[in-house]
């Protein structure tokens, strides 16, 4: 969807979802722990280390 395309409530809901996930990974990182997450339809346990917290691509 383009940005253009978007109404105000639709990019406050997105930033936030941006927020909530680079949050989760500080915190997973903060606390030594794996992320659990879907990747080509299978659980995929991802290592704080492995993380970067400015990665743009989904995880």
């Amino acid at each position: 969807m383009a940005d253009n395309n978007l109404t105000e409530t639709m990019k406050k809901i997105m930033d936030g979802m941006v927020l909530v996930r680079t949050r989760l990974i500080a915190y997973k990182i903060k606390m030594n722990s794996e992320l659990v997450v879907m990747k080509d339809g299978k659980v995929v346990r991802i290592k704080p280390e492995d993380v970067s917290l400015t990665s743009d691509e989904p995880l």
